[in-house]
């Protein structure tokens, strides 16, 4: 009984000392660069009622969701996603603003799914939306945003694949096609699954020219030639209108020199129904799937009652710290914390200097020395725990320091230590 106390359930997982370091590092360098671009925190409940991710809203179907219930017996959920949480605080707080009103955010999420190839139920996400701009400029600066989010983790090989889901919805507009026929075919290209796909389209009475784009979405990636490629495939304005306004979201990004992250991908189609133009995924080596997921979705806010667009991008941090392992990128931590050790003696003494260092803002573990152990066992200690040195006092006026890192021990006196 005591043995499984000690694990955690399945899909979550804890994360402690050096690694829980990196981590908190990559957040703090990332929320740097949101806020280099004045997005303002905001933090929403870790969980909320179960209509605000019902399935109506695109978020993630019941059964992928932590469920229970409050004392007035309604449902409750832990967030499976955190956009529809941002979209209900924007039309509760900001319902009367039209002007561009940016917000961040870093907190958990919780997907209620089967255990497969080492996902974890518990995520940490963080991420930004951008509401009141509908134009391609707000497009294009989410995205630059998301690349410096990149950058600041210290990873500069990534791609950013971006589509479009009006460039999929003007081929079919006209088509007459039942709904679960269409999300039948966005299902088949989603999954790539373009065999699926071809024997699917050849049942449907659909025009050639439909057919011929549809069975063309296995080529429809690349650099910017392929938004050239796919305009001469199509002749809807709907569809036309997506690729022109993709080439100004790649032309404002090449202001920031950041052609080299970007690649188009018409099959890059969400199973989160609340997208509604420009999507994209974040992709780089070390996890087999993207580490950062976005888009725009026009239509959200309107069910929380503030007619609005947006847009928004999250990075899945676990899976982002996954990579930064496998690729050896030095995320610098902060190793600087001393002990101070020191017998029931010096105790005044031990307590006045720890106080001098803190003022100073010098981190400092206080320890008494145990008559069990010997001055070795602390610096072993010390070592293990990445601790940059020790004070050992050895009198009221007088301290051996313990350099770790150089692996050298020197004596010094009390009050040296209380003038610097």
């Amino acid at each position: 009984m005591m043995e499984k106390l000690l694990h955690t359930p399945e899909g979550v997982r804890d994360i402690y000392d050096n690694e829980c370091k990196k981590k908190l590092k990559v957040l703090d360098k990332m929320h740097h660069a949101l806020s280099l671009y004045s997005y303002n925190d905001i933090e929403t409940p870790t969980f909320e009622f179960f209509d605000i991710f019902n399935q109506d809203t695109g978020s993630a179907t019941s059964n992928e969701m932590y469920k229970f219930f409050d004392r007035e017996n309604n449902t409750l959920v832990l967030r499976p996603d955190m956009t529809p949480s941002i979209a209900r605080c924007v039309a509760k707080y900001y319902n009367d603003e039209e002007l561009p009103i940016r917000l961040c955010y870093e907190g958990k999420t919780f997907m209620n799914t089967h255990n497969h190839q080492g996902k974890l139920n518990e995520i940490t996400q963080l991420g930004a939306e951008l509401i009141n701009d509908d134009s391609s400029a707000a497009d294009a600066e989410v995205i630059a945003t998301v690349i410096d989010c990149f950058l600041a983790t210290g990873l500069t090989e990534f791609q950013i694949e971006i589509g479009e889901v009006d460039f999929f919805k003007g081929i079919l507009e006209n088509s007459n096609l039942d709904d679960t026929v269409v999300d039948e075919i966005r299902g088949l290209i989603h999954n790539r699954n373009f065999f699926g796909l071809e024997i699917l389209i050849k049942e449907l009475n659909l025009s050639e020219d439909v057919k011929k784009v549809l069975l063309s979405f296995d080529q429809l990636f690349g650099g910017l030639e392929m938004l050239d490629t796919a305009k001469k495939l199509v002749s809807n304005k709907t569809s036309i209108e997506a690729i022109e306004r993709l080439e100004k979201v790649y032309k404002a990004l090449s202001y920031s020199g950041y052609e080299q992250y970007i690649s188009f991908d018409f099959s890059l189609l969400s199973r989160y129904e609340y997208y509604t133009g420009i999507i994209f995924r974040g992709y780089t080596y070390g996890t087999g799937d993207a580490v950062v997921k976005g888009g725009r979705y026009n239509n959200l806010l309107k069910q929380y009652g503030k007619d609005a667009p947006a847009i928004g991008f999250a990075f899945y941090i676990d899976d982002l710290m996954m990579a930064i392992s496998r690729q050896k990128i030095d995320v610098a931590i902060d190793n600087s914390d001393n002990i101070i050790l020191y017998n029931i003696e010096q105790q005044e003494t031990a307590i006045r200097i720890a106080n001098h260092l803190r003022k100073t803002d010098r981190k400092v573990e206080l320890i008494r020395k145990s008559k069990k152990k010997e001055v070795v066992d602390y610096a072993e200690y010390g070592k293990k725990n990445h601790f940059s040195g020790m004070f050992y006092l050895t009198s009221d006026t007088t301290v051996d320091i313990y350099d770790f890192v150089a692996d050298e021990v020197a004596k010094a006196l009390v009050e040296d230590i209380e003038l610097s």
